[in-house]
């Protein structure tokens, strides 16, 4: 309806519905459960962490560096790396964006919208007398210049709602990107550490190769002496090419390695080394911290928990779609037959006013959009308790890793001691021709083995270390 003048009993009704409306505006609620976290049972202490020392409540951040607990330069400077040439870590940041760019748009539903529109039309209307003849049928044109506005009360909290849940989502994917970021930092520390006791592991069988090319002269040579048979210098032979090809297996392994630290730095495997060299990092103390910390350092608990609180205001979400919708709509501007003096008094037009829309009946559509919120909410509730229990199981289980690793590398060094003190007592006693080839070989093959397992437990060691610090959620070390 085209209002040419505002009346007075028009203006007088505006003036009466101001009072409701704003009693509105301050009236509204939130419909649905305010988020609470879930209850998980939480140790005091962990089982596993008997002797260690306990951390100081720290806050993780950015600027958390545990990698350099390791004392390798070109570890850190690989680490450092990871937030501006990942692409699983840059992937996770676009969508951390996306995220917040949802919860601005889901915001601009708080305020009103205003829109504009020109116009020109030319159209026939098709008019009958009363007695059902036809006359002629008028051509008419219609210019319009009008601005219009609108604007939904969140009266039952649709809107704060949707905000609260996009805002939770928004906060889980800025969860999922330091859990990004921290795993691609721990699987990158993980194959250096691996690549540096590859490279130890390599020394050793160069090492070995050498004094097993000795041997196998000193045997060839004690055949052509008549002192040794022919079995023993294939015996050694074989020793010897077997080791030959385990080197050859060792350096593939290193490529490997190298390979998966290129990709995750960002480059391709072609304009990427790594050069050998002589230390080997141990592995340092990582402190436990109390298990109520684990809660808010890890970033998977914490995507976990933000997504519970996305869930739970979609419920509220649901409900007020059983509520009536209010909306405040105003129109306004020029028409007329013509452009020329559009924009003029008597050309104006207007009209403000609220409106309720209520779906009566839906088929059952709304309950089920709420059963399924309450569903969804409960599987990340459920999905939120797993991740908590997962990580109790990594601390506990690397936290054990570390104590037994700890006690088997003292074993296993005395056993080199021993292998070692063996090999040479046989080559003594091979030389001076009290004993075959065959002890030779046992003892050898005893202190190489002795002395694999050795650096074998070393990466283990090294690798739970770095397992322990991503389970904890990383962060720094007090």
């Amino acid at each position: 309806m085209i209002h040419r003048q505002a009346s007075a009993s028009s203006i007088s009704g505006l003036l009466r519905l101001a009072p409701l409306t704003l009693s509105l505006l301050l009236g509204g609620c939130a419909l649905g459960p305010d988020f609470l976290r879930p209850e998980v049972k939480i140790p005091p202490a962990y089982r596993e962490a008997k002797g260690w020392k306990t951390a100081e409540p720290a806050a993780p951040s950015r600027d958390d560096v545990w990698w350099e607990r390791y004392g390798d330069p070109l570890l850190n400077e690989l680490v450092g790396q990871v937030d501006s040439a990942n692409q699983t870590v840059l992937a996770a940041e676009a969508r951390y964006r996306q995220a917040q760019a949802v919860v601005s748009a889901s915001r601009a539903s708080f305020f009103p919208t205003l829109g504009s529109s020109v116009s020109a039309t030319r159209a026939e209307s098709n008019s009958s007398t009363t007695s059902g003849s036809n006359t002629n049928n008028p051509i008419r044109n219609t210019d319009k210049l009008g601005l219009s506005s609108s604007w939904e009360i969140d009266l039952w909290g649709r809107i704060s709602r949707s905000v609260e849940s996009s805002r939770g989502s928004a906060e889980a994917s800025a969860a999922d990107l330091a859990a990004a970021r921290l795993s691609a930092q721990a699987t990158l520390a993980q194959n250096y550490l691996q690549l540096r006791v590859t490279d130890a592991q390599l020394r050793l069988l160069q090492r070995t190769i050498t004094t097993y090319q000795r041997f196998w002269e000193i045997t060839r040579n004690r055949y052509e002496a008549g002192v040794a048979s022919q079995a023993d210098v294939a015996q050694a032979e074989t020793q010897l090419r077997t080791t030959q090809a385990q080197a050859t297996d060792l350096g593939l392994q290193r490529v490997q390695l190298e390979q998966a630290i290129a990709i995750l730095v960002g480059k391709t495997p072609a304009e990427f080394s790594i050069a050998t060299v002589e230390a080997v990092p141990e592995a340092p103390l990582v402190p436990a911290q109390f298990p109520s910390l684990l809660l808010e350092r890890r970033p998977d608990i914490a995507a976990a928990e933000r997504r519970v609180a996305a869930a739970n205001a979609q419920i509220g979400v649901a409900q007020a779609a059983f509520f009536p919708a209010l909306t405040l709509s105003a129109s306004g501007g020029y028409q007329n037959t013509s452009f020329a003096d559009l924009i003029s008094l008597p050309n104006r037009f207007w009209s403000l006013g609220p409106s309720l829309a209520l779906t009566l009946f839906d088929g059952g559509a709304r309950a089920a959009v709420k059963d399924q919120a309450v569903a969804a909410y409960d599987q990340t509730v459920a999905t939120y308790r797993q991740t908590v229990l997962t990580a109790f199981q990594e601390v506990e289980g690397n936290l054990a890793a570390l104590r037994l690793l700890a006690e088997e590398r003292e074993i296993q060094r005395a056993a080199v001691r021993a292998a070692n003190q063996f090999q040479e007592l046989t080559n003594n006693q091979y030389l001076a021709g009290t004993v075959s080839y065959l002890n030779v070989a046992t003892a050898q093959a005893s202190a190489l083995s002795a002395e694999r397992s050795s650096l074998d437990l070393q990466n283990r060691q090294l690798a739970a270390s770095v397992a322990l610090v991503k389970a904890l959620g990383g962060g720094a070390w007090k």
